[in-house]
């Protein structure tokens, strides 16, 4: 049967690889993944007479399945998970520190310091991470008494006053006296 030359150079091409692939084995013929696409890319455009004709070391069928399975990992896309994106480790990581410094805080403050710290996030997604690590994402905010508050605040606390004198030639002055309060720890 007469054949035209390309379909002469791609069966000396396929019988040429061929060759190739059983020098390298030692037993029956293993091919690799690149192997299975020369094959399948090389005798596509042979017709289905040609492709009879040729002796392979494998079946049409496996020639055309491996054909169909490139087209398939062309025209396939991996695929994501639905919704959205986790947060960052780091993000985490941030939440639930600052949830642990301060327990008076809630998820909607916590959000806002990220925020000021440059990370964008919803306040539902830090409500989130602080439920699945344990922490109540909304405390229980009872008010602290006098008594304790300036007990916590001892250390720093500054005391400030303003003032007006009048001097002699009538003109007044104004004065601003601070103090702020140490602590001294007696040794007995």
């Amino acid at each position: 049967m007469p054949r035209s030359g390309d379909a002469k150079d791609t069966e000396i091409l396929v019988l040429r690889h061929q060759i190739a692939v059983l020098q390298r084995q030692v037993r029956s013929p293993r091919l690799t993944w690149a192997d299975r696409a020369v094959l399948a890319a090389l005798t596509r455009p042979l017709s289905a007479v040609h492709r009879r004709q040729l002796a392979l070391i494998v079946t049409p069928c496996t020639l055309l399945r491996w054909h169909a399975d490139l087209v398939k990992r062309r025209w396939t896309y991996r695929h994501q998970a639905p919704g959205r994106p986790r947060a960052s480790a780091t993000i985490r990581r941030l939440a639930l520190e600052m949830a642990r410094d301060n327990p008076t805080w809630g998820y909607r403050r916590i959000c806002g310091e990220l925020t000021g710290l440059g990370h964008k996030i919803a306040p539902s997604t830090i409500w989130a991470i602080l439920k699945a690590a344990g922490i109540d994402p909304a405390p229980r905010r009872a008010a602290a008494s006098w008594k304790q508050f300036l007990s916590a605040q001892a250390k720093t606390i500054a005391a400030a006053g303003f003032l007006h004198v009048d001097t002699v030639f009538l003109r007044r002055l104004y004065v601003l006296v601070t103090s702020s309060s140490t602590t001294i720890a007696a040794s007995t």
